[in-house]
Parts: structure tokens; C-alpha cells; sequence
């Protein structure tokens, strides 16, 4: 029985090793591919080149480009290989591929993109989430921006803290579609704000603009946060260093 059990734990490890194996592969040639070291059209390695190249299991291999596939980033066909797509296909607000394009330096446009996807989206949502959010969804946010005010968007749990504010405040508004787009602001307020540290400071403190959203929020008044949260992104996106996103 115990040898039984001893087994049992050495295939859930071998499972584990391998669920790392392939999500580290495909999280290396998904940076290759959105930082464009792959251009659209590139056919990558037979799958029993790179295996043998890189001493790992075809199988490993074929699980990470199942990944790439499903993001949209690669397309396998039968004796034509794996090749990148066109970008117009890939799934740039999933969470990994937005991680990914980070790990380089993204474009200025596709930074604007980003905000500007923010401005469409957060405004409308602070002011629905003003009237509808609940009592423990504002004590959720009122502990975010004491965490942040703690831990500062410098560091990793602060960066979090605001990750929470944002989402809450998405949840607050009961709108399941606007829900569903939680992990993609979260990633999007998460990694801009990263980027903005690579070559500075943050050139001021963005904790007073978002306690005038929270405080709109607890008022129920919904034209003030739409206002506030409009400001709020704006100044965000003023605080990118223009050289950096040239």
C-alpha cells in the first residue's frame, strides 16, 4: 500500500514538473512571438527538433503550442508546421499574452490602446458601480487603498492591492459582461503600472485620485466617480515617461 501511495505521489509530481515544463515553453515563445522575434508567417521548429534541441518531451512541446493556438498567437496545419498568425488573431487582452508583450517594450499605440480601452470601459462602470455596490464590496475597496497606501504601487503587494480596487470595482456593478472583463483591466492596470517604474519613480502618488473615486463610490454618486475614474486613467497614462513609449 505504501509503495502504492509512494507512486501515486511520484506521478503527481512528474504531472506537476510537466504542467511547468510546457507553460515555461509557451511563455517563452509567446514573448518571442508579441515582441516580434517571430514575425507573422514564421514556421517554428518541427515539434521533434525543438524536443531534441532542447532535451524535453515532444509531448511538452505539443501541450505549449496548444497553448500559443488557443491565444490565437500560432496555427498548426498537417505537413505545413506551426506558424505564427498575423496579429490581427491573437488574443491581446488575455492576461498571459498582455504579460508577455510587457516582457518587451510595447509600442506607444499599443499602450494608448490599452487606456484607451480603459477609458470606454471604467468610467461607465465606476458610475454603475456607484449605485449598485454593495457594503462589503465597499469595505473591499476601502482595504485595497489601505494596502496600497501601506505597501505604495512600488511594490508588489501594493501593485496587487490596486489590482483588487479595480476589480471590485468592476464586480460592484452586477453586470456578469463587464465582470468577465475583471482579469483583463486587472492585468492591464497591473503591468502599465510596472511599466511605468522600468526607468524611474512613479512621478507622483495616485493614491488621492483613487480615494476621490472611492469616496464618489460611497456617496452612490455616480457622475462623480465616472468623473473621477475618467481622471484617474488620464493622469495614469500622463505619467508614462513619453521617451519610454516612443
Amino acid at each position: 500500500m505504501s509503495r502504492s501511495k509512494e507512486q501515486g505521489g511520484d506521478a503527481i509530481d512528474r504531472s506537476d514538473k510537466s504542467l511547468r515544463l510546457h507553460g515555461s515553453i509557451a511563455r517563452d515563445l509567446g514573448i518571442a512571438i508579441v515582441t516580434g522575434k517571430y514575425a507573422p508567417g514564421h514556421v517554428l521548429t518541427s515539434e521533434v527538433d525543438f524536443a531534441e534541441r532542447n532535451h524535453i518531451s515532444r509531448t511538452a512541446y505539443r501541450e505549449a503550442i496548444r497553448i500559443l493556438a488557443a491565444k490565437g498567437l500560432v496555427e498548426s496545419r498537417p505537413k505545413a508546421g506551426t506558424k505564427i498568425t498575423d496579429p490581427s488573431r491573437w488574443h491581446i487582452l488575455d492576461p498571459d499574452v498582455l504579460a508577455w508583450t510587457f516582457e518587451g517594450e510595447p509600442s506607444q499605440a499599443a499602450i494608448d490602446d490599452l487606456f484607451e480601452l480603459r477609458l470606454i470601459i471604467e468610467p461607465a462602470a465606476a458610475e454603475i458601480a456607484a449605485t449598485r455596490r454593495t457594503g462589503a464590496q465597499l469595505a473591499q475597496m476601502g482595504h485595497a487603498l489601505e494596502e496600497m497606501a501601506k505597501h505604495t504601487l512600488a511594490s508588489p503587494l501594493g501593485q496587487a492591492a490596486d489590482q483588487s480596487f479595480h476589480t471590485t470595482l468592476l464586480k460592484a456593478t452586477g453586470n456578469m459582461a463587464l465582470i468577465s472583463l475583471a482579469s483583463t483591466i486587472s492585468a492591464a492596470v497591473r503591468w502599465t503600472t510596472i511599466y511605468k517604474q522600468r526607468k524611474r519613480k512613479l512621478p507622483r502618488d495616485p493614491l488621492p485620485d483613487h480615494r476621490v473615486l472611492f469616496d464618489a463610490v460611497a456617496d452612490g454618486d455616480g457622475p462623480a466617480a465616472r468623473a473621477a475614474m475618467q481622471k484617474l486613467i488620464e493622469l495614469a497614462l500622463a505619467d508614462i515617461d513619453p521617451p519610454a513609449r516612443a
